[in-house]
């Protein structure tokens, strides 16, 4: 697996109907191989609307969406999703859920076993790949989404607020794990959320958005060594990324001067 690039020129996005909304205006962005970038911003500024359309999912109204060099024209080869919501099927087991992406593309399941058997074990959940979904906390059935996405090695890993749902405790360790799955991958990942702890904590860079129509308002360059252990943000280092992202928030009116969020 090689990781690929993304690079957007002018990307912009309008949704037709009465009201015409503009969820992107003009948005630049380069997203190097191998790179952890988190995309943050308030409701609505139009950054799962971005993943989408690198996704392939929506088409672009205007400018220029490249993945690994190529024109996004439809779903790229080689990119996993995971959404906020798991999306696991409920009748079928753990292990069973993870092969699904083999089963769509026609490869052999079989011959990906040592694939599986890993993913579980770097996931912890070698002990429950015959167990269903409902049997499982909400954490391990996003580690499920993650296997899932991840089981037919794509260069690229999209994930859509995939821990928004989870408690703070469980959200904390799930930044860890991935932290550590995605140290071991070394594939590229574009990594939508509204925490900006999250959004420091896990990223190479932080790209954020302003208000919509959204478009990229600044680009943060993390220089924290990795890995990263969840202490680091009790740092002077990991304050200060906090610290210019919330002045930036506060700046375009998203935060008021105590630090809730404007009304």
């Amino acid at each position: 697996m090689i990781p690929t690039s993304v690079h957007a020129r002018g990307v912009s996005k309008k949704y037709p109907g009465a009201r015409g909304v503009q969820a992107l205006q003009a948005v630049d962005a380069d997203i190097g191989a191998g790179r952890f970038v988190s995309i943050l911003g308030p409701s609505g500024c139009g950054k799962s609307t971005l993943l989408r359309c690198i996704a392939g999912l929506e088409g672009i109204s205007s400018g220029t969406l490249d993945v690994a060099g190529q024109p996004v024209a439809g779903p790229p080869d080689g990119v996993g999703i995971v959404f906020q919501q798991h999306a696991l099927l409920d009748w079928r087991s753990i292990r069973d859920n993870i092969v699904l992406p083999l089963e769509f593309a026609g490869k052999p399941v079989a011959r990906h076993a040592d694939k599986v058997d890993h993913l579980l074990q770097m996931t912890g959940l070698r002990d429950f790949a015959a167990s269903y979904p409902r049997e499982l906390s909400g954490g391990m059935r996003q580690r499920a989404a993650i296997c899932r996405a991840l089981v037919d090695d794509p260069p690229l890993l999209l994930m859509d607020e995939p821990f928004g749902a989870l408690d703070a405790l469980t959200r904390d360790q799930m930044n860890a794990d991935l932290q550590r799955i995605w140290l071991e991958t070394r594939n590229t990942v574009v990594f939508v959320t509204h925490g900006i702890a999250e959004a420091v904590f896990l990223g190479d860079e932080v790209l954020v958005f302003s208000p919509r129509p959204g478009r990229v308002a600044h680009r943060f360059v993390i220089d924290l060594p990795r890995p990263r252990p969840l202490a680091v943000r009790e740092t002077p280092e990991f304050g200060r990324y906090t610290r210019e992202i919330r002045e930036l928030f506060g700046q375009m009116g998203l935060l008021d001067e105590a630090g809730a969020t404007a009304s």
